[in-house]
């Protein structure tokens, strides 16, 4: 059966979330509004999930932003911990949670609970993540004092998603369901419930039946043209640097496989992602003894049929799309040199593995849609370029592989699993490779096709009986 690693969301319940939107930093990418009256500053309840793209930086998810010191912001701090800054004139609140939120391949629901008419100053706020009630220690934590009235919730200034203007940070990664509520202090009960088969895993419910308020709002992102549309019926968000192709289907209850920041060997420059962490910018060392790598997929694979697409729209002096047992482990730890490392090289369109090439396809340049179709139930890889199966291949012929490169068994590996893996072999240029596991592709889709189970936007057809990487799929006809 396949495994996921990382995860920490079921792909199976009674209320499923439809979509998801991917925040890129590099765009700059936020949206915001102006509430027409205030609302109920002491009282009100912040609840969102979160696939976080960038670690280990100031990552903004929402701020409510007036002048010089005065600022109200939920954001990850530099040390990756969920925190509440807000300050008039002087600091009024300060409040980080002790648990770290690092990992890129989860999605995590937070809740902030505010009730700040409350006499004991910790009932005031509490900061709950996947309904765990966090713990806040830190000396330089300070609560709100009794009746303190938040920005939030107000017509002070503009709230805004994704940025900050205080210290001019964007978030990094995707949100989904994300909810105001003005005038009540809700448990995360009011947003999600525990599985009742698996009672460690947090799950989404329905908020329809919530009460959001005068400035509450409720952002499903199920409108491509309309990413800011209240689905509570308020005034809508105006988008800023967000487009219909931001709109992801990689959600808090069908998460998609996307590349791992974590799998970042530090060499003398390390690779750089973007979109998501669906692009990946290989990293250029200064000298031959440092400067390239390869970089894994969230999922680690064992059995079942599997496809995905990617580009390498930047071309170093050999592009490697693949797959590969294990994250890099060395400096220059090519991909096309790895012995369970099998890869399609763009320079000569061989297939390469443990540092040797044979004759397979045709050369691909950097507008090529790459198909990877990877069939672990008969340890055969095939690769297309632009719909076209290489080497005359045929992804459905089973044991027969006919047009395949055969692989060892996963089981036989050194990790027991295999990775989707990109890289490059030249120290001294950069590739770019941008992936589609069906998600939310990081580049243009002009058709639109899903696999067999409906999952997926993929520009080319999965074929017959492989699926997405997502947990929908796990341990359905995949394996």
């Amino acid at each position: 059966m396949p495994t996921i690693l990382g995860a920490n969301t079921l792909s199976t319940g009674a209320y499923e979330v439809a979509n998801s939107c991917r925040f890129n930093d590099g765009d700059s990418a936020y949206m915001h509004k102006t509430p027409s009256a205030d609302g109920n500053r002491r009282t009100f309840t912040f609840s969102f999930w979160v696939k976080r793209g960038e670690l280990t930086s100031h990552n903004p998810i929402a701020e409510v932003y007036s002048s010089g010191e005065n600022v109200s912001q939920f954001y990850f701090n530099a040390s990756d911990q969920f925190t509440w800054y807000e300050s008039q004139t002087s600091n009024k609140i300060n409040l980080t949670t002790n648990a770290k939120q690092r990992d890129p391949s989860a999605w995590y629901h937070i809740v902030v609970k505010v009730d700040t008419t409350e006499s004991t100053n910790t009932d005031r706020v509490k900061i709950y993540i996947n309904n765990e009630l966090q713990t806040i220690t830190s000396a330089s934590n300070t609560y709100p004092d009794q009746n303190f009235q938040s920005y939030m919730n107000s017509t002070h200034d503009a709230i805004e998603i994704g940025r900050t203007q205080y210290n001019s940070n964007q978030f990094d990664g995707y949100l989904a369901e994300v909810c105001m509520v003005d005038g009540s202090a809700l448990a995360p009960s009011s947003f999600g419930e525990a599985d009742e088969d698996s009672p460690t895993i947090w799950k989404p419910i329905s908020v329809s039946g919530l009460s959001f308020g005068t400035n509450g709002f409720y952002l499903d992102f199920e409108a491509s043209d309309n990413l800011g549309n209240d689905a509570n019926g308020g005034t809508d968000f105006t988008e800023v640097n967000l487009a219909a192709a931001d709109q992801a289907s990689d959600t808090c209850t069908n998460n998609f496989c996307t590349m791992n920041p974590l799998d970042n060997y530090p060499i003398s420059t390390l690779g750089t992602f973007s979109e998501g962490n669906c692009i990946v910018v290989t990293g250029q060392g200064a000298s031959s003894s440092n400067g390239y790598s390869h970089f894994t997929g969230t999922f680690g694979l064992t059995a079942g049929k599997w496809y995905w697409e990617a580009m390498s729209t930047n071309q170093g002096a050999a592009s490697l799309i693949g797959i590969v047992d294990k994250p890099a482990d060395a400096a220059n730890s090519s991909l096309n040199s790895y012995t369970y490392g099998y890869s399609y090289r763009h320079s000569d369109g061989d297939i390469y593995n443990n540092g040797s090439g044979a004759d397979y396809g045709n050369s691909y340049g950097t507008s090529d849609i790459i198909g990877v179709a990877l069939d672990l139930d008969n340890n055969k890889l095939y690769f297309s370029k632009g719909g076209t199966w290489q080497n005359s291949g045929d992804p459905t012929s089973g044991s027969t592989g006919t047009g395949a490169k055969s692989i060892t068994a996963a089981a036989s590996t050194n990790t027991g699993v295999y990775h989707p893996a990109v890289g490059d072999t030249d120290y001294s240029t950069t590739s770019t490779f941008a992936l589609n596991f069906g998600g939310c592709p990081a580049f243009a889709i002009s058709s639109g096709n899903a696999d067999g189970n409906g999952y997926g936007n993929f520009e080319y057809e999965p074929p017959s009986g492989y699926l997405a990487l997502c947990t929908k799929n796990l341990g359905s006809d995949g394996g």
